[in-house]
Protein backbone atom coordinates (compact mmCIF):
# COMPACT_ATOMS: atom_id res chain seq x y z
CA UNK A 1 0.00 0.00 0.00
CA UNK A 2 2.61 2.59 1.19
CA UNK A 3 4.57 1.59 -2.68
CA UNK A 4 1.71 2.33 -4.64
CA UNK A 5 1.38 5.89 -2.77
CA UNK A 6 4.67 6.59 -3.41
CA UNK A 7 4.73 5.56 -6.95
CA UNK A 8 1.23 7.84 -7.20
CA UNK A 9 3.30 10.70 -5.36
CA UNK A 10 5.85 9.98 -8.24
CA UNK A 11 3.89 10.24 -11.21
CA UNK A 12 1.76 13.24 -9.70
CA UNK A 13 5.13 15.26 -9.66
CA UNK A 14 6.59 14.01 -12.97
CA UNK A 15 3.15 15.34 -14.25
CA UNK A 16 3.23 18.84 -13.06
CA UNK A 17 6.95 19.07 -13.59
CA UNK A 18 6.27 18.21 -17.16
CA UNK A 19 3.73 20.78 -18.61
CA UNK A 20 5.25 22.67 -21.11
CA UNK A 21 6.17 26.15 -20.31
CA UNK A 22 3.56 28.68 -22.51
CA UNK A 23 5.21 31.77 -21.76
CA UNK A 24 8.41 30.66 -22.48
CA UNK A 25 7.54 29.14 -25.73
CA UNK A 26 5.07 31.53 -26.80
CA UNK A 27 8.01 34.27 -26.84
CA UNK A 28 10.14 31.47 -28.66
CA UNK A 29 7.55 31.62 -31.78
CA UNK A 30 7.50 35.26 -31.58
CA UNK A 31 10.94 35.77 -31.86
CA UNK A 32 10.86 33.07 -34.62
CA UNK A 33 7.97 34.90 -36.36
CA UNK A 34 9.82 38.38 -35.73
CA UNK A 35 13.07 36.99 -36.83
CA UNK A 36 11.79 35.48 -40.34
CA UNK A 37 9.47 38.35 -41.39
CA UNK A 38 12.63 40.83 -40.26
CA UNK A 39 15.41 38.87 -42.58
CA UNK A 40 12.58 38.60 -45.55
CA UNK A 41 11.97 42.64 -45.20
CA UNK A 42 16.15 43.25 -44.83
CA UNK A 43 16.99 40.74 -48.35
CA UNK A 44 13.76 42.75 -49.78
CA UNK A 45 15.14 46.25 -48.83
CA UNK A 46 18.87 45.52 -50.14
CA UNK A 47 17.85 44.03 -53.44
CA UNK A 48 15.26 46.96 -54.12
CA UNK A 49 17.54 49.85 -52.52
CA UNK A 50 14.69 51.11 -50.25
CA UNK A 51 15.91 53.59 -48.46
CA UNK A 52 18.23 55.73 -49.06
CA UNK A 53 21.50 53.56 -48.72
CA UNK A 54 21.72 49.88 -48.79
CA UNK A 55 22.53 50.05 -44.84
CA UNK A 56 19.59 49.93 -44.02
CA UNK A 57 19.08 46.45 -45.18
CA UNK A 58 21.82 45.15 -44.07
CA UNK A 59 21.04 46.36 -40.49
CA UNK A 60 17.86 45.10 -40.31
CA UNK A 61 19.11 41.82 -41.81
CA UNK A 62 21.33 41.60 -39.01
CA UNK A 63 19.20 42.55 -36.21
CA UNK A 64 16.32 40.31 -37.59
CA UNK A 65 18.97 37.55 -37.18
CA UNK A 66 19.25 38.62 -33.39
CA UNK A 67 15.63 37.72 -33.00
CA UNK A 68 15.47 34.67 -35.41
CA UNK A 69 18.69 32.43 -33.70
CA UNK A 70 17.39 32.23 -30.17
CA UNK A 71 13.98 31.46 -31.27
CA UNK A 72 14.85 29.31 -33.73
CA UNK A 73 16.69 27.33 -31.42
CA UNK A 74 14.11 27.56 -28.50
CA UNK A 75 11.29 26.70 -30.78
CA UNK A 76 13.06 23.43 -31.69
CA UNK A 77 13.60 22.27 -27.95
CA UNK A 78 10.29 22.72 -26.91
CA UNK A 79 9.03 20.87 -30.72
CA UNK A 80 11.56 18.10 -30.50
CA UNK A 81 9.94 17.77 -26.64
CA UNK A 82 6.62 17.60 -27.35
CA UNK A 83 7.56 15.27 -29.69
CA UNK A 84 9.33 13.24 -27.72
CA UNK A 85 12.73 13.20 -29.12
CA UNK A 86 15.21 11.32 -26.78
CA UNK A 87 16.87 14.15 -24.65
CA UNK A 88 14.66 17.23 -24.81
CA UNK A 89 12.52 17.86 -22.53
CA UNK A 90 10.75 21.08 -21.49
CA UNK A 91 13.02 21.49 -18.62
CA UNK A 92 15.58 22.51 -21.42
CA UNK A 93 13.97 26.13 -21.75
CA UNK A 94 14.69 28.75 -19.62
CA UNK A 95 11.97 30.52 -17.40
CA UNK A 96 11.23 34.35 -18.81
Amino acid sequence: MASENNENDFKARLTIECRPPVKEITLAVSLLVMGSLGILLGLLMLSTQTGRTRIHGVLLTLLAMVFFIPGFYYTRIAWYAYRGYKGFSFSSIPAV
